[in-house]
């Protein structure tokens, strides 16, 4: 009967509550504070007191001479951090499938997905000491085989790509564990039936398992897009500074500094509201892409 039925899985539906209740605190109830964007936002004021400003804090932040470079950096930093985050993990998982003894892949695996667990604070330090120009173990290598030394967290020319290249060594791990489950569910006899046909190790990856990863490349390749305005602020504040804001400053830092140091509050929040909603629409579009190219739907 549906009324029993029912009440057999009220236990399920409890387990679910405290996660909803967490979302309705931290996710759905700060929704309130967007009208922070369209005031002159005054804490001691409040929300209901504080004096309604329209569109200008849009305007202002739309004015300013830093909005597009902040803009260019936090777009150019994670599309480089989405291609190297696919591409890396991709490689390995295919390389490793490759190997036959268990405790080396094993311990291959681990190696590789302990950075996973360090925080960026914990890895800002480490990366500040070995990329040190002065005393830093890269710097040194480099001037063994008569490179000089390279400021790899204090030159424009290079911060971006250490910040690309340090991230996908952090997580890279993590994907490539992804990419090997996805691997064992590849059915072993179109193997066979390629090996038959005479196609070698190199075939074989071309046409039965990219193929067969395809699914979940293309999962992960589309939640990946809705993150196009993330550049990761753990990573950027841990390891930047002034002197190579040009080409690391991005949206998260930008909105620390103007909403928490300098007390601009609404421009802070304008900011904030303006990266939601183009995110929403960079996700919006990417599922709707890996619909219609490869009828994949996550829903």
């Amino acid at each position: 009967m549906p009324w029993k039925k029912r009440i057999g899985e009220l236990p399920l539906h409890l387990m679910i509550l405290p996660g909803l209740i967490l979302i309705v605190l931290y996710s759905y109830g700060p929704m309130f504070g967007f009208i922070i964007a369209f005031q002159k936002f005054i804490p001691a004021r409040g929300f209901f007191d504080s004096k309604w400003a329209g569109l200008d804090n849009f305007r202002y932040l739309l004015e300013m001479p830093e909005s597009r470079r902040i803009v260019v950096n936090t777009v150019s930093i994670a599309l480089m951090k989405i291609a190297a985050g696919l591409i890396a993990p991709i490689v390995t998982a295919l390389l490793l499938n490759e190997v036959r003894k268990e405790a080396f892949k094993r311990g291959i695996q681990t190696v590789i997905y302990l950075p996973h667990f360090l925080s960026w604070i914990i890895l800002g330090g480490i990366l500040i000491d070995i990329l040190s120009p002065t005393s830093g173990i890269v710097n040194q290598a480099l001037g063994w085989v008569g490179i000089d030394a390279i400021y790899f967290l204090g030159d424009n020319d290079w911060f971006r790509y250490t910040l690309v290249a340090t991230d996908t060594w952090k997580e890279f791990g993590f994907s490539t564990i992804v990419y090997l489950a996805a691997l064992t569910g590849i059915d072993p006899t179109l193997y066979e039936a390629a090996v038959v046909d005479g196609a070698g190790r190199w075939k074989q990856t071309l046409h039965v398992t990219l193929p067969g990863m395809s699914a979940i490349i293309i999962l992960l390749m589309t939640l990946s897009l809705g993150n196009v305005l993330n550049a990761g602020f753990d990573q950027v504040f841990n390891l930047y500074s002034p002197q190579v804001y040009e080409s690391g400053d991005i949206i998260d830092t930008f909105v620390y500094r103007i909403g928490l140091v300098d007390a601009q509050y609404g421009v802070a929040t304008a900011v904030g509201v303006f990266k939601s909603v183009v995110s929403l629409v960079f996700i919006s579009t990417s599922y709707y892409l890996a619909y219609r190219l490869a009828n994949y739907r996550i829903f």
